[in-house]
């Protein structure tokens, strides 16, 4: 089996207890070679504890070795197009982690880079590999027409189901010129994805691209793109959101935030008329919690309910197992980067639909 040489950038806490251990875990089809963080410390760590000699605290020095054939794109979301674009441009396969990107024209310039160069770029949406997902997907069918669906991702804050799980390293080195300019990058994109709109609905946008990215994303793979957002509200500064979006024949209700409990609380749930499915997912931080399908059915006089977890294998490394197909077998991801556009239309919709809202509770 043909080993994929990776370049991996950005050490933090999700390369830490996912992509780093699970590469390493699956060490016949991966070889990590060079590794990258603008924390010197940070990348010093990780190549001790992971045996590997290339260490780079520039994106850009990384992705001109000529042994790699992939790179991971873990860094922070202000700098993942940068960095994928220039790892496309030397010819590298991609694996971007969510939010690819927070502009269109940024998705754009990426995928004419893709193109131009003849690679592939997979979306890091972990939970559309999750095998009970997958089966999800097969089963919508049995449902009929559907009724209502609700898509919910209420959680609390990851920083509190990792300290209890997990330990990672982090170091106090990172210059502050790049801390800075980190937070204009931030504030030029989200500037030019929704303009000159109140700080909430901003903070909104970051949520919607962030953390909920995962869960609209996969609510457009089962159900499709809605037709329009009839209504959404948020508040608490933006970080409580929720929406109604028009299907054929049927409406879906999206809600989401983050609170101060320890659970993790993210699932779609479809209805039929006398079926229905509920995909439950778990924290990915803890690796190996099942992601599950649950279908409940009226069947005559009788009312059955079916729990379907069909492995304990985590939908990271699924993700990871299809990435090597793309890379080493020339399989075509799900997850692309124009799939992804739709989730940022899907975004500004939501935004534009809050702007209505608070424009008319503002008059």
């Amino acid at each position: 089996m043909k080993r994929v040489k990776v370049g991996v950038i950005g050490l933090g806490e999700v390369a830490q207890i996912i992509h780093l251990p699970i590469l390493q875990a699956l060490s016949d089809r991966y070889e990590v070679v060079a590794l990258c963080d603008i924390s010197p410390s940070l990348v010093a760590w990780a190549g001790e504890r992971y045996g590997v000699d290339a260490l780079y605290t520039d994106a850009h020095e990384l992705v001109r070795r000529e042994d790699i054939d992939a790179v991971f794109v873990l860094n922070s979301d202000e700098y993942h197009a940068e960095h994928a674009i220039a790892a496309i441009r030397q010819g590298k396969h991609v694996l971007i982690e969510k939010p690819m990107t927070l502009t269109v024209s940024d998705a754009d310039a990426l995928i004419a880079a893709r193109d131009e160069a003849g690679v592939q770029v997979l979306v890091g949406y972990m939970r559309r590999y999750a095998p009970a997902f997958e089966k999800a997907c097969e089963e919508l069918a049995s449902l009929g027409p559907i009724q209502y669906a609700r898509i919910r991702d209420i959680i609390g804050q990851n920083a509190m189901i990792i300290e209890q799980s997990s330990v990672v390293r982090r170091f106090q080195d990172i210059p502050k010129e790049a801390s800075d300019d980190r937070w204009a990058r931030a504030k030029r994109m989200v500037d030019e994805a929704v303009g000159d709109v109140p700080q909430p609905i901003r903070n909104s946008y970051r949520l919607l691209a962030g953390l909920n990215s995962h869960d609209l994303s996969a609510m457009r793979e089962l159900l499709g793109m809605p037709k329009r957002v009839v209504s959404a509200s948020h508040w608490n500064d933006g970080y409580y959101i929720t929406a109604t979006f028009e299907f054929d024949g049927y409406h879906a209700t999206f809600e989401t935030g983050v609170d101060h409990q320890r659970r993790f609380d993210a699932h779609i749930e479809v209805f039929g008329k006398s079926k229905q499915m509920k995909i439950q997912y778990d924290t990915p931080y803890i690796r190996h919690l099942p992601t599950t399908l649950q279908v409940s059915e009226t069947v005559g006089d009788a009312y059955r309910q079916s729990v379907h977890r069909p492995t304990f294998k985590d939908p990271y490394t699924v993700e990871l197992e299809r990435f090597y197909d793309v890379v080493a077998g020339g399989a075509q991801p799900k997850t692309t980067p124009e799939d992804y556009k739709e989730d940022l239309a899907l975004f500004k919709m939501i935004c534009d639909a809050l702007l209505r809202n608070y424009s008319s509770v503002a008059q």
